[in-house]
């Protein structure tokens, strides 16, 4: 009897353990997923592509600047006025909310101009990421000068 429960209680304390591993294996991928999707839309914005912008961004979709808040509609239609000539992310932080959203805050020193504003060099930039439809998309993206 006293085996029966000592088994018992090493496979209760290892399925434990099994199932937190495999909750913390499914955040990494949605972290790895968010990550690549981030790089690729400024990429993508770097490239002009207003059809990758239209699809990423929910519907009710807006960005925060130090110069005001621009909603999805103004996001796109200021994509031709903007010059990317170079961008590098670090310094991840990602945190799933909930299953349904993700908050990611990283570093990036980008040499952009829109509208013939220089952008900062150096930034904070945040994104919230929403699920719908089975699909990850920028519900805000908030950016923010750097203290040197």
């Amino acid at each position: 009897m006293k085996k029966i429960m000592m088994i018992l209680m090493i496979a209760i304390g290892v399925s434990s353990v099994a199932f937190g591993q495999t909750k913390m294996s499914k955040d990494s991928k949605v972290e790895a997923k968010i990550i690549a999707l981030e790089k690729q839309a400024w990429q993508e914005w770097k490239n002009k592509n207003t059809s990758f912008v239209q699809n990423y961004l929910a519907d009710d979709a807006f960005h925060v600047y130090g110069d005001g808040i621009v909603d999805k509609i103004q996001i796109v239609s200021s994509l031709p006025n903007c010059e990317y000539k170079s961008f590098s992310l670090d310094n991840f932080k990602f945190r799933l909310v909930d299953k349904n959203s993700a908050l990611l805050n990283y570093t990036a020193t980008q040499d952009t101009t829109c509208n013939g504003k220089k952008h900062a060099t150096n930034i904070r930039g945040t994104s919230v990421y929403v699920r719908r439809g089975g699909k990850w998309l920028s519900l805000l993206y908030m950016e923010t000068p750097a203290v040197q």
